[in-house]
């Protein structure tokens, strides 16, 4: 089984007090952020693809240079465009398609160095259980190998035992079903696993079931409740982790390969618990992976 673990992003180049990492994680404003957190972690999770604002100005460039900056042994995990989950809600009639396979070929030069993890469709939350069937007809529809897409056709060597690994990630509590279960089942797709602020009524995504054999993929985005980024604003007590130790060995049973990151971004916050999770996982911290954990700590008074 193949065991990844890190964070929902990297670049948080501010000081804790607006959110960045700089003096919890990062040594100095100077440091390149990428190398370094992988140094600690082998995968990320990419979430800046999913702003229009950025994701528009991207281009290949970018991602040879994020496979140059990591270990060959390290993953990312991308999470698709807006325009096509939030804006154009997988609809086939506005050209979703069209955008997916875009978005793949932009991406390309990860899945061409197999650094390429799991691609997140993260649905919106008012995308409730009326809309299956649209997402029936988009996950007919989106290319399952690179050779189809059709931008990638000019691949000098395709490889045709490597598939696409996608993970969907609910975000309305109508889905708590077994149907769409089923549909990920059928298509060979991982249901994310989430641990979210309990106002979500999202508790369902927490149960260690998988829908798929090959890989699954588990998110915290912490358990604030108070407003604005509370999603991403809240330190885990070694306490709230310790029960996903368990669902972490359950997990590990059912996939051949488990994919885990912490979105509880904000302050450094994720690093913190990161790294606190590999620990408690049985990994253990290099001199330099001890001493941010407890830097960290302190920072938080976190003991």
């Amino acid at each position: 089984m193949e065991y990844y673990l890190g964070c929902s992003g990297w670049n948080y180049g501010d000081t804790p007090d607006k959110g960045g990492w700089l003096d919890i994680f990062y040594p100095n404003k100077d440091t390149r952020r990428l190398r370094y957190y992988s140094e600690f972690f082998n995968t990320v999770e990419m979430d800046s693809t999913f702003y229009e604002e950025f994701y528009s100005k991207m281009n290949k460039g970018l991602f040879f240079g994020m496979v140059k900056a990591t270990p060959q042994n390290f993953e990312f995990s991308i999470k698709v465009p807006e325009r096509i989950t939030h804006r154009k809600r997988l609809e086939l009639g506005k050209d979703v398609i069209s955008d997916f396979k875009e978005f793949l070929d932009k991406i390309s030069p990860l899945n061409n160095s197999r650094k390429l993890g799991a691609i997140l469709i993260q649905l919106p939350p008012s995308f409730s259980i009326e809309y299956f069937s649209t997402l029936e007809k988009f996950l007919e529809n989106i290319p399952r190998k690179p050779e189809e897409n059709e931008s990638n056709v000019t691949n000098k060597q395709p490889n045709n035992d490597y598939y696409y690994q996608y993970a969907i990630e609910f975000r309305h509590p109508s889905w708590n079903t077994e149907g769409p279960l089923e549909l990920l089942k059928h298509h060979n797709i991982a249901n994310v696993i989430t641990d979210s602020p309990e106002k979500e009524n999202l508790s369902f995504l927490s149960n260690s079931i998988v829908s798929s054999s090959e890989h699954s993929f588990v998110r915290f985005h912490g358990r604030n409740t108070s407003s604005g980024h509370y999603w991403y604003n809240y330190l885990y007590s070694k306490q709230e982790l310790e029960p996903w130790i368990d669902k972490v060995r359950e997990l590990e049973n059912q996939t051949k390969k488990l994919r885990i990151y912490f979105n509880n971004h904000y302050g450094g916050k994720a690093v913190i618990n990161a790294l606190q999770f590999k620990e408690m996982n049985g990994l253990s911290l290099n001199d330099k992976g001890r001493n941010i954990l407890q830097k960290g700590q302190n920072y938080y008074r976190c003991y």
